[in-house]
């Protein structure tokens, strides 16, 4: 009968239930002191500039080629209106572009301007507005590699300022408790900061590079773009006419159109 008595006593109390603030995610927030909640501001901005990059290339994702090759046709069939309308109706650099280069050639024209000035002031236009392409494909992705280089760095901050205040404690508090159970506790808590950081920093790192990547080709498409228009403007205005041979100008949209 005591040895009932005996293992009853011996049952450990149920454990003390954890509030909601300190369960989770939550907890290591506040475990984590001051410096997790630039941290948590840094990845959700991050997020929200991945949203926003995706939606934009998204829009603009299609396949240009198609449409360089429409535009290269409407040229050789003298309909400049059509050829503007066309690139006015769908996004991104390459119909940007072309319309760009089509208007600065068509007010040239009608104004009698000699054709090698036309040729040089189209080339001109093009290349003027090649930063407006590139600033706006590049939005917000300064944010991004913003996040990737700061969040683990604040992370690495927090880490060793967290290690100093509790190395204070523990020469405070020295005879009192065990002293390496005491740091055990207090490094696992501040290695938590660098986790986050790192958990931050490493995917908006992976995200820039990826939109770097993708915003590098719509670059270069644009540049194959502006090079096949300036070819087709070549052999319209070394014709002194405004029309040209439609097999040139074919021959020219098929070159350009089928490179990548």
């Amino acid at each position: 009968m005591l040895s009932l008595f005996a293992q009853a006593a011996a049952v450990p109390p149920p454990p003390a239930e954890v509030p909601l603030w300190k369960a989770g995610a939550l907890g290591y927030m506040f475990d984590g002191g001051l410096f997790m909640w630039p941290i948590l501001f840094m990845a959700i901005l991050g997020v929200g500039v991945v949203i926003e990059r995706f939606r934009s290339l998204r829009l603009i994702g299609a396949d240009g080629r198609e449409l360089r090759a429409k535009v290269l046709e409407l040229l050789a069939q003298d309909r400049l209106d059509d050829a503007v309308a066309l690139c006015a109706q769908s996004r991104g650099p390459i119909p940007a572009v072309l319309a760009v280069g089509i208007h600065r050639y068509e007010v040239l024209r009608r104004l009698n301007v000699e054709p090698a000035r036309i040729e040089e002031q189209v080339v001109k236009a093009m290349d003027d507005y090649a930063p407006h392409i590139a600033a706006a494909l590049e939005k917000n992705l300064s944010i991004l590699a913003t996040v990737a280089t700061v969040a683990p760095m604040v992370g690495s901050l927090g880490t060793v300022v967290g290690m100093v205040a509790m190395f204070e404690g523990i020469v405070s508090t020295y005879g009192t408790r065990d002293i390496i159970l005491a740091a055990a506790e207090g490094i696992k808590i501040k290695l938590i900061v660098t986790v986050w950081g790192l958990m931050v920093g490493i995917p908006a790192y992976v995200f820039y590079n990826y939109f770097s990547s993708a915003v590098n080709g719509y670059i270069l498409e644009a540049e194959e773009t502006a090079s096949a228009l300036i070819e087709a403007l070549t052999l319209r205005l070394a014709t002194g006419s405004s029309r040209v041979d439609n097999g040139s100008m074919a021959r020219a949209a098929a070159r350009v159109g089928g490179t990548h």
